[in-house]
C-alpha cells in the first residue's frame, strides 16, 4: 500500500474507512473519512462484563483524525468513502440495534454509555440521532 490510498482500518473495536498519510514498519497512519462500525462500549479486557471496576464509553475517531494503525489492521477499499456524519449516525444506530437485541445488563449498561457519548457526538458534529 501507498500514502494516499484509500483503505479500511480497524482500531480499538472499531472499523473505518480512511486514507494512508504516512508509512513506518508495520504501522500505516490512515485520516479517517468515515466510520463503518461504532467502537464497543465497555471494558475490551473484560468483553460482555457489566460488572467492572471502570465501564469506558467509547467515541468513534474523529473525521479527519490520523491514528497509527498496524499493518495487519489496514485493507484496501475500493469505492468512494461515505460522507463522515451519515456513516456515524449509521454507525451508533446499528450498534444501539444490537445492543437493544440483546437485553443483558451489558448490552444496557453500554447503552448507557453510548447516550453520553451521543451527546457528545451532537455537540461536535451538529448531528441529530432520531
Amino acid at each position: 500500500m501507498n500514502i494516499g490510498d484509500l483503505v479500511t482500518a480497524h482500531y480499538k473495536s472499531g472499523k473505518y474507512i480512511g486514507t494512508i498519510t504516512g508509512i513506518r514498519p508495520g504501522i500505516y497512519t490512515v485520516k479517517i473519512s468515515s466510520v463503518l462500525r461504532h467502537p464497543a462500549q465497555g471494558d475490551l479486557h473484560n468483553p460482555n462484563e457489566a460488572d467492572v471496576p471502570f465501564f469506558h464509553e467509547r467515541k468513534a475517531l474523529a473525521h479527519y483524525e490520523q491514528a497509527n494503525i498496524p499493518e495487519s489492521a489496514v485493507h484496501s477499499y475500493e469505492g468512494a468513502p461515505l460522507e463522515y456524519n451519515e456513516s456515524l449516525i449509521a454507525a451508533v444506530h446499528k450498534l444501539e440495534t444490537r445492543l437493544k437485541d440483546r437485553e443483558n445488563a451489558f448490552s444496557a449498561r453500554s447503552l448507557e454509555a453510548l447516550q453520553s457519548v451521543k451527546k457528545e457526538y451532537e455537540l461536535m458534529y451538529k448531528v441529530s440521532f432520531k
